[in-house]
């Protein structure tokens, strides 16, 4: 995981897998961004491989916190079969879906 510091967000750069056992060090890097403050994070997808509902916990976790404070979770560059996952959760509506992360980051 990347983490990049933009003026209008904090891209999470994710590549290979997000499931059961790689979600600890995401999921500690999204706590603490929250606490510092941060309102806006973009999750880059573009290296991702793979999914699983560990992985989404996650992001929801996020937008829990910070939707109701006015804050932003989106994500971009997800692979078809990544999107689709997304589309059948019905977490598409949740998020900002982005096709690329320049589109993603003027979003904000």
């Amino acid at each position: 995981m990347t983490t990049i510091e933009l003026p209008n967000c904090t891209v999470l750069a994710m590549s290979n897998r997000l499931d059961g056992s790689h979600t600890q060090e995401l999921e500690a890097k999204v706590e603490e961004l929250i606490s510092g403050g941060y309102s806006r994070l973009l999750f880059d997808f573009q290296e991702l491989d793979y999914i699983n509902s560990a992985g989404l916990r996650i992001l929801v976790m996020a937008y829990q916190q910070l939707h109701p404070n006015g804050g932003k979770v989106a994500v971009c560059c997800a692979r078809d079969y990544i999107q689709e996952v997304f589309e059948i959760s019905g977490y598409d509506q949740l998020f900002g879906m982005y096709t690329s992360r320049d589109d993603a980051v003027s979003d904000f």
